[in-house]
């Protein structure tokens, strides 16, 4: 790939004056095009083999034709035509086979969403305030979750039942040490504990590193060259949070969570130890001394919680201005004295005592119910939150879920969570009994909690609603299939001879595309079938105390038989899960198109911020959004041209959130130029705190240079749905999709349904974007004058140009821009 330097000659300003006569160069035109979800190459963006690096690096880029990197330079040659302009984002989510292990990870991802999913209440409404708490107070309960995992793992599975089990530690050389049998140092019960330990504070030490290295190479770009802008028209509750300063720049909030996250880890991990060596020590009567120190240790493991807890709580996202300073030393020391905490625990856990065996389940296994307990608790104030923040926002019926979009999507993060828990508990589980089965009479390991169990026995009843919610989908499908193939013909020209299979595979394309909006519905049905099971799982493991099977075997035998059906096939798909996500980890490493499917799934899930979970996947629109800012104002300014973003699908999406950080000089200067968009059909119906109606009608109205284009054969993007005060409308479409419908002279051979992809093969789109370039031209301001910040204000300009000018853009607009 060839690089090259673009930047002019430096030139002294020039002031404009209404005498000044001389010929100016003829004014360049500048399409920028964004890609959307699963990435593509420069080269099929451009559609030229050869292409130039711009600007950008490996991770993310702006690229040209080769015969277009010195445009600038003979802007006389396209006079007629705009200057293509490629920026590849993909390497942000797809670029690296190690990324793809964050799908272990996916419940912080989706617990993180449901924070950008509350409702659009009134600005400043404290249920706003109250709504963010809570979510980030689940997030907290998911890291503990996947610490308690790790812990059951290592100090029950292994340390305590496995290890104290001769049958279990014969054939298993590595476990030898730590056999009561051999009377070694680290036989002793509690040492065993601390030893095994070591995993879990592992896996909190890898999540904290992943999450400051991924901050430092992703989100860490600086903010945009000028503050954003608002016009003085629109009205304050049609300004988005994605026009604040420093919305895209959040380093303090990741590293309070990350601190917060990181403590809660290595105290849930010394909570595990302490209680069960506190419990054993009351069982056998340990001396004063201990029963003291113990006590002391709980004390100062629940005021560091609290602590914790308090971080957690008061942790908000300050988007008014970048938020890059550094917390106090108190919230810095946390980890560090969970840390020490942990440390005096381990001391206290090893000292010599006289337990020397150990004998069913671990003692405090029944925090997992506690802890379920607490998540369904955090889920129902969730739903009284967002619901008095839907009731006080403007009624939309095209909001997901009537504003609970949020609680169900944060439930399934539990839910998720959960699953992943209690499969790796049940396969190690059976791994390490050999052919016993844990937990059944005469076997020699007492295994998982008794409410893993339950909950691997309710799992094959959600999987059988989620299928008949898809059977019915199905049966939908078919349906508008059979209605729309009526209607298909009567898109096209009348002297067209429809083809009755084209007809028909048309009707099916758009059939099954209108499948998107019907998503709140499986949506709503999981999360509801989710909460109820839960319940049941949670109720019957506290009224039982067993495992499903052994709890019905007075029941009559086809009862029976169906519940330790159920529980051992759930035990196997919960397992089943957790293997079918590694699997797919590894062969993404080693396959570059597995590797690009899974990172569509980043695309969707990872625009938004880390405001809720620090271990999350890590935010890419936090360097793509400042990228592309940058670009659209420093080439404007340096250049004085005409710019037009061109984003298609997810590039839509970031193409707004760059448009809305722009100042009102440079968005004078840019068009918007959208096509298979989802920012009405899912961002807006989704996020309608951020994207709602209001958002996008504030959007337009600051920037009336945007059209949409898009198909009734997408099953992503849509129409915006706004129109002009003047009555002009932003969607063009909806586009024919194929272009013929049967064969003529121009197309002899049946025409490719296109759906969501290359809507620049439509000649509507040239006509569109010469239609916005048009417009541009005729509402261009002058030449700028070159100013100096106000006193006091600090200066941010963009790029400097050679020679030291670093002019700022403080021009006036041409058109009316409030």
């Amino acid at each position: 790939m060839e690089t090259a330097d673009t930047t002019p000659h430096a030139q002294p300003p020039r002031t404009p004056d209404a005498t000044d006569t001389t010929d100016r160069p003829p004014q360049l035109a500048l399409e920028l095009l964004v890609h959307g979800v699963g990435g593509t190459t420069p080269q099929a963006m451009l559609n030229e083999p050869r292409t130039t690096l711009i600007t950008g690096d490996d991770t993310a880029a702006c690229h040209r034709r080769s015969e277009d990197a010195d445009a600038e330079q003979r802007p006389e040659d396209y006079r007629d035509i705009p200057v293509r302009e490629a920026y590849c984002w993909s390497n942000l989510t797809s670029g690296n086979g190690a990324r793809a292990l964050w799908l272990i990870l996916v419940p912080f991802m989706v617990a993180n969403l449901a924070h950008w999913m509350r409702p659009a209440g009134p600005p400043g409404h404290p249920a706003q305030r109250v709504y963010d708490v809570l979510v980030r107070a689940l997030a907290l309960s998911l890291t503990v979750l996947l610490t308690a995992a790790a812990c059951e793992v290592a100090l029950d599975l292994t340390a305590w039942q496995c290890a104290g089990t001769a049958s279990c530690v014969a054939g298993r050389s590595w476990m030898g040490f730590v056999s009561p049998a051999q009377g070694g140092w680290w036989s002793l019960p509690g040492r065993r504990l601390v030893l095994a330990a070591a995993l879990p504070l592992l896996v909190i030490a890898l999540l904290t590193w992943l999450s400051h290295r991924t901050w430092s190479a992703y989100e860490s770009a600086s903010p945009p060259p000028r503050r954003p802008g608002t016009s003085r028209n629109t009205p304050p509750d049609e300004r988005t949070a994605l026009s604040l300063d420093g919305f895209w720049y959040g380093r303090r909030v990741v590293a309070r969570l990350r601190t917060a996250h990181t403590t809660a880890g290595v105290l849930t991990t010394a909570a595990a130890v302490l209680w069960a060596v506190r419990t054993t020590d009351a069982r056998s009567g340990a001396g004063a001394a201990l029963t003291v120190s113990g006590d002391a240790l709980a004390v100062l493991l629940a005021l560091l919680a609290a602590t914790t807890l308090a971080v957690v709580g008061r942790t908000a996202r300050s988007e008014a201005e970048p938020d890059d300073t550094r917390d106090g030393a108190v919230v810095r020391a946390l980890p560090y004295a969970a840390l020490a905490a942990f440390a005096l625990t381990a001391v206290y856990a090893a000292w010599q005592r006289p337990m020397a065996t150990t004998s069913g389940a671990l003692p405090g296994v029944a925090g997992f119910g506690v802890l379920t307990v607490l998540q369904g608790a955090l889920v129902l104030a969730l739903v009284l939150t967002a619901r008095a923040l839907h009731r006080a926002s403007r009624d939309d019926a095209r909001v997901a879920l009537n504003g609970m979009g949020g609680p169900a999507v944060a439930l399934l993060a539990c839910a998720v969570g959960g699953v992943l828990s209690g499969g790796a508990a049940q396969r190690f589980a059976d791994w390490i009994d050999g052919d016993a089965t844990p937990g059944d009479t005469g076997a020699a390991m007492a295994g998982p909690p008794v409410l893993l169990s339950w909950q691997a026995s309710v799992l094959p009843v959600l999987l059988l609603v989620v299928v008949a919610v898809v059977l019915l989908a199905a049966l939908r499908v078919g349906a508008v299939r059979r209605r729309v193939a009526t209607d298909v013909p009567g898109l096209y020209d009348d002297r067209e001879k429809p083809d009755a299979w084209l007809t028909g595979k048309i009707a099916g394309t758009i059939a099954r595309a209108g499948l998107t909006d019907s998503a709140p519905v499986l949506v709503a049905a999981t999360a509801a079938v989710t909460l109820l099971l839960g319940a049941g799982a949670v109720l019957g493991a506290w009224c039982t105390g067993r495992a499903p099977g052994p709890a019905t075997e007075g029941a009559p035998p086809a009862v029976h038989a169906a519940a330790e059906t159920a529980s051992a096939l759930g035990s196997w798909l919960m397992g089943a899960g957790v293997i079918l996500l590694l699997a797919t980890g590894r062969r993404a490493y080693r396959d570059r198109s597995a590797r690009r499917t899974i990172g569509i799934l980043w695309d969707v899930g990872t625009f938004w911020p880390r405001a809720a979970h620090p271990f999350a996947p890590p935010c890419y629109a936090e360097r793509a959004v400042p990228d592309l800012t940058w670009r659209m104002a420093t080439w404007t300014e340096r250049f004085d041209g005409r710019l037009v973003i061109s984003g298609h699908s997810q590039g839509s999406v970031l193409a707004a959130a760059a448009v809305w950080q722009l100042d009102l000089v440079t968005r004078s200067r840019v068009a918007l130029l959208t096509y298979g968009s989802p920012l009405e059909r899912l961002y807006g119906r989704w996020f309608p705190a951020f994207f709602g109606p209001p958002f996008l009608t504030g959007l337009h109205r600051e920037m009336d240079d945007w059209r949409n284009l898009w198909r009734f054969t997408d099953p992503i993007g849509g129409p915006i749905r706004l129109t002009t005060e003047e009555g002009r409308r932003i969607d063009e479409g909806p586009l024919r999709d194929p272009l013929t419908l049967g064969r003529t002279l121009q197309h002899p051979l049946p025409a490719q349904i296109l759906g969501h992809g290359d809507y620049q093969a439509d000649p509507v789109f040239d006509r569109v974007r010469g239609d916005l370039l048009a417009r541009l031209g005729t509402a261009l301001p002058g030449q700028r004058a070159t100013t100096t910040p106000a006193s006091g204000e600090p200066e941010r300009s963009g790029a400097p140009e050679t020679g030291g000018d670093s002019r700022t853009a403080q021009g006036s607009s041409g058109r009316s821009s409030g």
